[in-house]
């Protein structure tokens, strides 16, 4: 059986075939870049990594285009409200273009840590602002658009096939309007191409409708067209995007083209916090950053990215991730089982007597690499195919210790790792640090356990028992430093 995947717009799972054989032209809505990427970006973009990275290790050369939306736009059905960038910037006296690349810097230091593949093309928005007002000019002579007191809107009753992706008649978005639609429009499910900027709109340019700023779905159109092509093989993003981005994706490209636009469209769920939405909006986020490295309230620690990635690869992407300190914890101890197992492996093999694999051995790992191509073939089930980690796990822990395991046995279990668990699941490296001769992991775990123990005194009013742990940590260069909501992390001198 092929590689498999759910396309959103047929509501059927698929066999994959691309446009051309042996390449697939890949885009991925990415970030607007106001504010640090919290867990639901992490959930979107592991996602997405894991099927390039498959994709890859099946033999096909994947050019992965992701954007980064650089400049504010508006993002209710009325094309109105607040520009994002420009608030943050307000709100920290700095231009919209300080804000957009101090995030944007942000963003991939937190996918680097989440060990996502960089994109090929990581285009920014603000520098394909011609290219946009060329896409809008080709919609009006086209009759698929018009211009109002300088805005202009994409005409969705020149447009039949618009809500085949949501599912959504014309009807249906009226009646469902959440908010007073804009007089200007001709018809209430008309959205923006162009708007025309308001005096003190600091992000604009010229055009020929006057002074003003793209609308936000133009953008995803151009550049997935500028570097992929008319059509293309595959369009991710979140399944928010769905209605209203996706399906004014789909209109427009395919107006102005008139050639289908996405052959494959896949959409993730979200992280949910208390069952609902996390996102910046409703303010119930956690930052990667908190996570990583800095702390929050609803942690009892900090936590290994990696172990945050193979939380996210649990669950199969069309899913919802329901956020917690438990299940975080969880992950961090299974994440913790596959390390161990693979450092252990890589330092038993440098000293282990030569020979070759063991044949029973070599049975086994034919076995889990069948199992897991199963598991990806079918939709990218990572869930299973995380479980067929865990067995190499035990498979390696059944010939540690040995002084008749063969440098071949562990070099074969070494690299079944390297592929199944780095190449695609992306949670092993290739190198740890006590495989270079530092020990790291080792001391940030009795740390820990120094924190946890220093923690049950304290809640015991045992403040002098407290002290001290944190007293003799200070002697060896260790300082602890303790966050709001009862999080402690620790850091050197």
């Amino acid at each position: 059986m092929g590689l498999k995947l759910y396309n959103t717009l047929t509501r059927k799972t698929e066999e994959f075939t691309p446009l051309e054989e042996g390449r697939v032209r890949m885009y991925v809505c990415g970030p607007t870049v106001y504010g640090h990427a919290h867990l639901g970006h992490g959930k979107s973009y592991v996602s997405f990594d894991v099927l390039v990275r498959y994709l890859r290790y099946l033999g096909y050369t994947v050019t992965y285009v992701q954007n980064i939306t650089d400049v504010g736009h508006l993002t209710d059905d009325a094309d109105a409200g607040e520009d994002k960038i420009g608030k943050q910037a307000a709100r920290e006296h700095k231009h919209p273009m300080a804000i957009a690349e101090s995030y944007t810097r942000s963003y991939f230091e937190d996918m680097d840590a989440l060990h996502c593949l960089r994109p090929d093309i990581s285009p920014r928005a603000t520098g394909h602002i011609p290219e946009q007002i060329e896409l809008v000019q080709t919609l009006i002579e086209k009759g698929y658009a018009y211009e109002v007191n300088g805005s202009v809107y994409f005409d969705v009753s020149q447009w039949p096939g618009y809500g085949k992706l949501s599912g959504r008649s014309v009807e249906d978005m009226q009646a469902g309007a959440r908010v007073q639609v804009s007089e200007e429009k001709k018809h209430p499910a008309d959205f923006a191409l162009w708007k025309k900027a308001e005096p003190g709109h600091i992000m604009q340019w010229s055009s020929p409708w006057g002074r003003g700023y793209p609308g936000w779905h133009v953008e995803c159109s151009v550049m997935s067209m500028k570097y992929l092509g008319k059509t293309i093989d595959i369009h991710g993003g979140g399944i928010e995007n769905q209605f209203p981005h996706h399906e004014c994706e789909i209109a427009q490209s395919e107006a102005a083209n008139g050639a289908p636009f996405v052959k494959y469209w896949m959409h993730h769920n979200m992280v949910t916090v208390d069952g609902q939405k996390m996102g910046k909006s409703l303010n119930n986020f956690i930052t990667l950053k908190q996570i990583f490295k800095e702390g929050h309230e609803r942690l009892s620690r900090t936590y290994d990215p990696l172990a945050v990635r193979q939380l996210i690869l649990q669950s199969h992407y069309r899913s919802p991730i329901d956020f917690s300190d438990a299940a975080l914890s969880a992950a961090q101890s299974g994440y913790d089982r596959i390390t161990e197992a693979v450092t252990g492996v890589r330092k038993q093999k440098d000293k282990a007597p030569a020979g070759a694999a063991d044949a029973k051995i070599t049975e086994q790992l034919a076995g889990a690499v069948e199992k897991f191509v199963a598991a990806m073939n079918d939709d990218l089930n990572t869930s299973i195919a995380l479980s067929v980690l865990f067995e190499l796990v035990k498979t390696a822990n059944q010939v540690l210790g040995r002084e008749e395991t063969t440098a071949g046995t562990l070099e074969a279990i070494d690299g079944m790792f390297r592929r199944l668990g780095g190449e695609v699941l992306g949670i092993v490296k290739e190198e740890y640090p006590q495989a270079a001769g530092g020990d790291e992991r080792l001391l940030d775990h009795l740390i820990g356990m120094m924190i946890e123990q220093r923690r049950t005194a304290r809640a015991n009013k045992d403040f002098s028992a407290g002290d001290k742990i944190r007293d003799q940590l200070a002697e060896f260069g260790i300082v602890l430093e303790d966050k709001p909501g009862g999080v402690t992390t620790w850091r050197r001198k």
